[in-house]
């Protein structure tokens, strides 16, 4: 099997969002409101929010390919694009996300390490991300991996609060 990353530009901005689109109702859907899965869906992931984050300096986006076939890709924030307040030594793993038919082949690890890579390259002391109360598995995967419970913020899917528990990596 060949897997390689990639660094999106804006001209994978279809590419990113189909993928994204894709992977978060999989992961999502069945928990939520049809609504409230479209209103986030038209939200976060319309061509011109992407084009924005995309652009920013501060944020990345990464595919991961099987051969020739998008699997999932990576969003980091650093500086400002952190989606919380932290500090300057901080870089946010917003996003990671695998389509289901390439879950359970290592792509997260393979895209978490990616993110860690970054970090160190960059300087950063600690790596973050919030995963949602109710993914249990994600949860347990972070605490596997070194992240500890930091603190909790409000997502909004839709017009429903939810609350995402902020966890935190500290990188040697």
């Amino acid at each position: 099997m060949t897997i390689t990353t990639k660094k999106c530009t804006v001209e994978d901005l279809q590419s990113l969002q189909e993928i994204s689109y894709e992977t978060f109702n999989d992961t999502f859907k069945e928990q939520n409101s049809p609504e409230n899965m479209h209103a986030y869906l038209e939200r976060a992931f319309n061509v011109k929010q992407l084009e924005k984050e995309l652009s920013n300096p501060s944020s990345q986006f990464y595919f991961v390919f099987i051969y020739d076939e998008v699997a999932g890709y990576l969003k980091i924030n650093v500086d400002d694009a952190q989606s919380e307040e932290m500090d300057n030594e901080s870089l946010e793993i917003e996003r990671i996300y695998i389509k289901s038919k390439f879950q359970k082949q290592g792509l997260g690890k393979l895209l978490l390490n990616k993110a860690i890579e970054i970090a160190i390259e960059h300087n950063k002391k600690k790596i973050w991300l919030g995963v949602w109360e109710k993914n249990e598995n994600a949860i347990s995967f972070y605490k596997k991996i070194g992240f500890v419970q930091m603190g909790a913020h409000s997502f909004y899917m839709g017009d429903e609060e939810q609350t995402d528990i902020i966890m935190t990596k500290t990188l040697n």
